[in-house]
């Protein structure tokens, strides 16, 4: 028979010890093999913070008759593990909740952030164009001063232009038509005054007015200057003296002839000049006619533009608006916010002060179990010196036992041969006894003969 004290132990400690085992987060489908093979491995739900070493546990321990103190400890201890992980698991769900607020605040910030930027860019492009308007306005403002200024030059250029052919003129009488004839820039007015608004009927009926007076007045020229070439009005017009001319009068009529051609090649002149005044002056009037225009345009812009500025301006007006509601939405859930992190701060911490509790408890646990464990591991050499005293013992026992085996069997041996030996002496001492009988012995013989197998059953009895 072979038997392994190990085993016993094993057997005997392993409900204890396994039973603190679970209490400490030990399943029992580790092992426990022996005391080297058996080291303390936390589980997943503990803090890894306590940096205590191993505990290295012995199937001994349920020997040492401290059953039911490591069983109520075991239960307290799995009581308090399940308080642990059930305050560990809220504590997950917190930060869990705390990890979906700041996610929905990051994705908060960031559609803000999006929308102001669209926002931004918006008011950048109106500030752009409204830029460009003003631009465009400040050039047409300043094609329009040079456009009144050409306009003035050449309004005063049409006036010149008409007391020169006065002057040319001389001494005919002005035309009932051109008694109230005004230069088209001085009419309502001072020349920086501003200007009306342009009619295009008007200008036409203008320019039309304008054209019959100047056909007039060259008409009036060319007839004055064909009927009066003799009046004393002519002569001075040309510098010759009327009263020159009476004392002259012995003159030649080919001298007064010369000078009439010479009146006439002049009164020619001045009607080319009057024709080609006449061209400058229907170009200027179609000029004047096309500024006229360019000039209704420009304020049809102008108007455009300001409508559209006007139009921006409420745009910005109604985006500011937006930005500040939006301001106050940030500023309110900013708020909430930090009241959510103090909330969690609180907790953390409060979770904090509770695991600092938890580990001094734990340390205090291991403390004793390291103790336990000094103490185990000296019953464990205790037991096995024992286990080796027993083991020779028993192998002592069974050298003995074969041995007295051994005995036994040359003693049944003895014993049958004995028998064998005694039952042919009997059978033999019987059968002389009865020879004896026959032949008529004395009986006191037969009977110290019928002794001797007694006495010799006896003896053998005593050998045995």
């Amino acid at each position: 028979m072979n038997h392994n004290p190990s085993q016993h132990l094993s057997e005997g400690g392993k409900e204890p010890v396994g039973g603190l085992l679970c209490g400490l987060g030990l399943g029992s489908d580790r092992g426990m093999c022996s005391p080297d093979s058996l080291v303390y491995t936390p589980s997943p739900t503990e803090d890894n913070t306590s940096s205590s070493p191993p505990l290295l546990l012995s199937p001994g321990l349920g020997s040492l008759g401290l059953g039911s103190l490591v069983e109520g400890a075991g239960a307290d201890w799995e009581s308090r593990e399940e308080l642990r992980l059930r305050e560990l698991e809220e504590a997950r769900a917190r930060a869990a909740q705390m990890e979906k607020t700041m996610r929905w605040w990051s994705d908060c910030t960031a559609n803000w952030r999006e929308k102001w930027s669209k926002v931004r860019a918006e008011r950048n492009r109106a500030r752009d164009e409204i830029r460009q308007l003003r631009q465009r306005l400040d050039t047409l403002t300043k094609e329009l001063t040079s456009v009144r200024r050409e306009r003035q030059e050449l309004t005063s250029e049409n006036e010149t232009l008409r007391q020169e052919t006065l002057r040319l003129r001389g001494d005919i009488p002005p035309h009932p038509a051109n008694a109230n004839f005004k230069p088209d820039g001085a009419v309502d007015g001072p020349p920086g005054s501003p200007e009306p608004e342009p009619v295009r009927d008007v200008d036409l009926n203008r320019q039309k007015i304008g054209q019959q007076k100047d056909m007039e007045l060259l008409e009036s020229v060319l007839r004055s200057g064909a009927a009066g070439l003799d009046s004393e009005e002519t002569w001075d017009i040309h510098g010759v003296n009327p009263t020159g001319s009476r004392s002259s009068s012995g003159l030649s009529r080919q001298e007064r002839s010369r000078q009439l051609q010479e009146d006439v090649s002049v009164v020619e002149k001045d009607s080319s000049k009057l024709n080609a005044l006449q061209l400058r002056l229907d170009e200027s009037q179609k000029v004047l006619l096309k500024e006229r225009e360019d000039k209704l345009a420009l304020s049809k812009s102008i108007e455009r533009l300001e409508a559209e500025l006007s139009q921006w301006k409420l745009k910005y007006e109604e985006l500011s608006k937006s930005k500040q509601e939006a301001l106050k939405q940030l500023n309110l859930l900013k708020e909430m916010h930090q009241d959510e992190l103090g909330r969690i701060s609180e907790d953390l911490e409060d979770e904090l002060g509770a695991r600092t509790s938890m580990d001094k408890k734990l340390a205090e646990l291991r403390v004793e179990m390291e103790r336990l464990q000094v103490e185990n591991a000296a019953e464990w050499g205790r037991r096995e010196r024992l286990e080796t005293e027993k083991l020779a013992l028993e192998r002592d026992n069974k050298k003995l036992r074969a041995q007295a085996e051994d005995l036994e069997e040359q003693l049944t041996k003895k014993r049958r041969q004995a028998a064998s030996a005694l039952d042919t002496d009997l059978k033999a001492i019987q059968s002389e006894l009865f020879e004896k009988n026959k032949v008529g012995r004395k009986p006191d013989l037969s009977q110290h003969q019928l002794r001797n197998p007694l006495v010799l059953i006896h003896e053998y009895n005593e050998v045995q």
